[in-house]
């Protein structure tokens, strides 16, 4: 179990697990992409009309997942092939990612408005989420990360094709660790910029940003680390626990807040009330984070 047995002594029985870290992190990409499509539709349901542009996230997230599910049982005979096939969506998903929040951020431009005030805060906060498509980016940076192999471990020297190796400054395992903090810090973002439409009344908001603020910092610290010790590697995992907590609990008060008094659920409410699945993206973080303190070794065969 790697650092994971640093942490819990227990797991070190674990003499290997069915799945390698890669192969987790690919598994938990494609179901990413499958349920963005989802949330996506929800959030462009709002208008009651869907126009030809918003549809590409909609229609390529669960598309790509299904696709990166097939190719997880190619690569076991095929390995070299379903990379390449794989890397190609992952490219497609950074540039969904980059397109849509262009749209966004035109979204919340004012261009009609005096000099100055075309780009304003209060502009970004109503307008629709800039960083929320970034998410596709982020998936595709990470399945980038999975599908090339390290070899040898934990040196930095990722295999692409046929040989053709792309040397990084540190190992995989710090890379996982920036990117688990870059995407908490973009869901704390979001999360802010939603909720300071309603002042940041509720005290759960506040408790969500200390956790979020802190779950962001951690990662980021792990990775400049050179060699983390296992008081680093407890507060690590406390603070990827407590992400997936928050998110778990983010969901409850979401959808709790879409239900009517006597409990019903209406379709209109969850269309266009809190977003349940949006709290999801910090128990996605967390959970990216404790896989990257598995074992980078790929199995033999």
């Amino acid at each position: 179990m790697h650092h994971l047995g640093t942490v819990f002594p227990i797991l070190r029985r674990i003499d290997r697990i069915p799945f390698s870290r890669d192969q987790l992190i690919l598994l938990l990409v494609a179901v990413n992409e499958i349920f963005l499509g989802i949330d996506i539709f929800l959030a462009h349901s709002i208008s009651g009309t869907i126009v030809p542009r918003e549809r590409i996230p909609i229609i390529f997230g669960p598309i790509a997942g299904v696709l990166l599910l097939i190719l997880g049982l190619v690569s076991l005979r095929r390995r070299m092939l379903a990379n390449v096939l794989a890397s190609l969506i992952f490219v497609v998903s950074i540039a969904v990612g980059l397109i849509g929040a262009y749209f966004h951020v035109i979204r919340g431009i004012l261009p009609t408005g005096p000099p100055g005030r075309w780009l304003t805060l209060d502009l970004l906060v109503w307008a629709p989420p800039v960083l929320g498509p970034l998410t596709f980016s982020l998936i595709g940076l990470l399945g980038l990360s999975a599908a090339w192999l390290e070899t040898p471990p934990e040196s930095g020297s990722l295999t692409l094709i046929r040989g053709l190796r792309l040397h990084l400054p540190f190992s995989k395992t710090r890379a996982l660790y920036f990117l688990v903090g870059l995407g908490v810090l973009a869901s704390l973002i979001s999360m802010i910029f939603d909720h300071a439409r309603t002042g940041f009344v509720n005290p759960w908001l506040w408790f969500s940003a200390a956790v979020g603020i802190f779950g962001t910092v951690v990662p980021v610290i792990m990775g400049a680390l050179g060699n983390p010790g296992r008081s680093d590697y407890i507060i690590y995992t406390t603070a990827m626990t407590a992400l997936i907590i928050l998110g778990i609990m983010g969901l409850i008060l979401h959808v709790n807040e879409n239900l009517i008094a006597d409990g019903k659920i209406v379709t209109k409410r969850i269309i266009r009330g809190a977003p349940f699945l949006a709290p999801m993206l910090f128990a996605d973080m967390g959970t990216l984070g404790l896989i990257a303190l598995l074992d980078p070794a790929e199995p033999v065969g």
